[in-house]
């Protein structure tokens, strides 16, 4: 048999002057988005505890979340000082509110090489001692982006009309009081929550408990916004968290405040 030698060469033969040339534009494809894993414990109101670890998108929805307080930290409880990451859903913690029973615990893991880390890289915040004045904090305490501090400074009340606002940690980073960090090994950040969002003492430093702040569904995808809401199940909407307790300087500006 005899084969047309585009067949054994490889060529394309030119088209006949009769015929149309088809060109297909080249549509990149979109990488999917690196994944963390996120660990939950919570319990519901009749009591009941569980606990999860699921892979979410590596995106500050689900970081900002889980990444507030650094292992070790220490918070008050009716039993006293209770570091972070032996704290479990149901016990008492005092609250600058009164004691409030916990009701969710978040953790995830920061890990250098990690490709989340690649796409979406997060830094710690060392507070070294007394950098707020005396015993705040004490000790050093080490905080997550997602972390936020109740000031309550004079200047306060001029600057935005309110007796305190809560504030993230990142601005604050001097390299003196506040030290950012890039983690080189392994680090397990917590945030946790109550029935209502809260303030609480971690080491001497007033912040606040995990509340994610206005949520518009109608601009997250359905299903972004249903695996959002699945590490959340002590609540069912995301209008369940209630409330800020204070009004909350955004993460992008210095003068935009979220009401309380």
């Amino acid at each position: 048999m005899t084969y047309p030698r585009h067949a054994l060469t490889g060529a394309i033969p030119a088209p006949a002057s009769n015929q149309w040339t088809v060109r297909h534009r080249s549509v990149p494809r979109r990488e999917p988005r690196p994944a963390r894993s996120f660990a939950v414990q919570w319990i519901d109101r009749s009591g009941r505890h569980d606990d999860f670890v699921r892979l979410a998108p590596a995106m500050p929805l689900f970081e900002a979340a889980f990444s507030a307080l650094g292992r070790g930290t220490l918070i008050p409880t009716a039993q006293g000082p209770v570091a972070i990451e032996d704290l479990l859903p149901g016990a008492l913690v005092e609250t600058t509110s009164g004691m409030a029973p916990l009701v969710w615990v978040g953790m995830m893991t920061i890990v250098p090489d990690s490709p989340a880390q690649g796409i979406s890289p997060l830094r710690l915040y060392r507070v070294t001692t007394d950098a707020f004045g005396l015993n705040r904090p004490m000790p050093d305490l080490l905080l997550g982006p997602g972390a936020r501090l109740l000031n309550r400074s004079p200047a306060v009340r001029s600057q935005h009309g309110c007796a305190a606002i809560l504030e993230p940690i990142a601005p604050k980073a001097d390299g003196m009081s506040v030290i950012e960090i890039t983690p080189v090994s392994a680090v397990q950040v917590y945030h946790i929550g109550f029935l209502s969002h809260r303030t609480f003492v971690a080491n001497g430093v007033e912040v606040e408990s995990m509340h994610p702040g206005p949520v518009n569904s109608n601009r997250i995808d359905p299903g972004l916004m249903k695996t959002w809401l699945s590490m959340f199940p002590h609540i069912r909407h995301s209008g369940d968290f209630g409330p800020l307790c204070h009004p909350r300087i955004a993460d992008d500006s210095r003068d935009s405040v979220h009401a309380a």
